[in-house]
């Protein structure tokens, strides 16, 4: 098992990957079709996003976290 001590990278990895392989799957489908030769381009498409995606989901992740705890309202005592 992985140390919990990873839990933000591992989770930024997961996150990043599945949304990176969502989006780069439709952007390849909406740009060239279902046709022959799909799959690679897709695949090809995704790992270029995930390179992106990845560290910008570790940069981004905190100030997200930030900005969601100031618009929640606070914990009831």
């Amino acid at each position: 098992m992985i140390p919990r001590k990873f839990e933000p990278i591992l989770f930024g990895l997961i996150l990043s990957g599945l949304m990176s392989l969502l989006v780069s799957g439709i952007a390849t489908w909406r740009a060239a079709g279902l046709g022959p030769g799909f799959l690679p381009l897709w695949a090809s498409s995704w790992l270029t996003a995930w390179l992106f995606a990845f560290p910008a989901v570790l940069l981004v992740a905190p100030l997200a976290r930030r900005l969601v705890r100031r618009l929640l309202s606070p914990e009831p005592e």
